[in-house]
């Protein structure tokens, strides 16, 4: 007989939770560099248009298949399906696809763990040299900063839920949010700040194309950690007392309202230090910036304010994007270990061991993979260039599966779970839903376009990232 299933102890914590799983590396960074480069408050505003119209529903039936069947993704498709070998199919790929995820991800959060300890101890000024991140990845003492996260995640996850994933939500998220904050009211003390403030708010739509909106949508998407079966695994443990669309609602608003604000610290900080800046010359690579770039703006800062007191912010920094990366890793873990758990009628201890076993070996490939090993370093070729193993990951599992995954949610609440039974789960916990002007935007949206973006979505990156074509622009 299988133990009760965990559940939140508050709703409070269920949003912080997925909140933080949505919250990640992304939004510090990656999001207000995109908005920037991107017509300013003309991304920001078809990014919002997104998140709400098109991200929110599918983050809706992710909660609701998960609640309803009580059930990791695996679970959850094969309960509502009778085991339907093409639903089980999409119940692996759920699977599968975070923990792909989370090895990539176990790997940047190492690279962050090592700058957050280094500028710990003093060593800004060699984070800052432009070519130390190229030596730091390839050093070994990156697998003992593995084993430091590693253990981390997994005390986290082994207190379970509620003493587990909840406490740590509920420690980590308002830590996070002080934290931004503050860096955010420092930055724009600074000489210069308003002018990236004007860059970053001030919006120009001469920049708005079809590429950008993609990318916009692309954004929204994954950076609410949907099609990576999280939502449907903490949907699992939400208590049929707690609405499930006003909590979707406040997940994306405090996703969104992290993103922006980290814009306030992110931009008005590059232009502070470097007045001449063209937004064209900012890397869209979230990791240029955070390896490369903002080591150097941090150092910049000694001549106002001291080395140490430079150290301090930086560290503040790393410590910042070392929780939203912690929070997010979490999560994603969660989902394959809830699968062990369910599928082998195993404790989460063991699931646990079995999951990190699998987890620490990609994990340690993956690391190889910038020029440690040549096997794992030029892994294949693709799109007429060669590719490492620590590309195909990102390439495969985040860049392509995720819009496959939202794809089959949407046409399987409606389509085969039926839209009746998807809007009496989502009334459950919040009656006012019930033929609420919400509820019919929801069901015609989901059975018309949210489908059809996706599978566009999916085809053109598919095209693009293993063909090195576009169908946009």
């Amino acid at each position: 007989m299988n133990a009760p299933r965990e559940e939140f102890g508050s709703r409070l914590g269920f949003i912080l939770a997925a909140a933080g799983s949505a919250v990640g590396i992304g939004n510090m960074v990656g999001f207000p560099v995109a908005a920037t480069k991107n017509g300013g408050a003309a991304f920001l505003l078809i990014y919002a248009i997104f998140v709400f119209l098109i991200c929110l529903p599918v983050m809706l039936a992710e909660m609701a298949v998960g609640r309803k069947t009580r059930k990791d993704p695996l679970g959850a498709y094969s309960e509502l399906t009778s085991n339907q070998p093409g639903w089980r199919l999409a119940g692996w790929l759920s699977i599968i696809t975070p923990f792909m995820i989370a090895v990539f991800y176990m790997v940047i959060t190492v690279w962050i763990f090592g700058y957050l300890f280094n500028t710990a101890i003093g060593n800004l000024d060699m984070l800052a040299n432009p070519d130390y991140f190229g030596g730091f990845i390839n050093e070994t003492s990156i697998f003992i900063y593995m084993a430091a996260v590693s253990a981390i995640v997994y005390l986290i996850l082994l207190g379970g839920v509620k003493q587990g994933i909840e406490k740590a939500a509920k420690i980590l998220m308002p830590t996070l949010f002080i934290m931004l904050l503050g860096l955010v009211i420092f930055v724009l003390t600074l000489d210069n700040a308003f002018a990236g403030v004007e860059y970053y708010l001030v919006p120009d739509f001469s920049k708005i194309n079809a590429n950008v909106v993609s990318a916009a949508m692309g954004q929204a998407f994954f950076s609410l950690s949907l099609g990576m079966g999280i939502m449907i695994t903490y949907g699992s443990y939400l208590s049929s007392r707690d609405g499930i669309p006003g909590s979707a609602k406040l997940v994306a608003l405090t996703d969104t309202a992290v993103a922006f604000i980290a814009g306030l610290m992110i931009i008005p900080a590059v232009f502070s230090f470097n007045p001449n800046t063209d937004t064209a010359d900012l890397s869209d690579s979230s990791l240029s910036m955070i390896f490369s770039f903002l080591p150097q703006i941090f150092l910049a800062l000694q001549t106002s304010i001291g080395y140490f007191a430079a150290s301090l912010v930086a560290g503040v920094f790393f410590l910042l994007v070392f929780f939203a990366a912690i929070t997010s890793l979490v999560s994603i873990l969660e989902v394959p270990n809830a699968a062990i758990m369910d599928e082998r009628n195993v404790s989460r201890k063991k699931s646990l061991i079995m999951l990190g076993a699998g987890m620490i070996v990609f994990a340690v490939i993956s690391a190889t993979s910038f020029g440690m090993l040549n096997f794992t370093t030029e892994f294949v070729n693709y799109a007429g260039a060669p590719k490492s193993f620590f590309d195909v990951i990102y390439d495969v599992f985040y860049d392509t599966i995720l819009p496959l995954n939202g794809f089959l949610i949407c046409i399987f609440v409606i389509y085969r779970w039926k839209k009746a039974n998807f809007n009496s789960a989502l009334e459950e916990g919040e009656e006012s839903y019930r033929n609420s002007f919400f509820q019919k935007y929801v069901d015609f949206s989901m059975s018309t376009f949210i489908p059809i973006i996706l599978l566009l979505i999916f085809i053109n990156t598919v095209a693009i990232k293993f063909f090195g074509y576009s169908f946009i622009g």
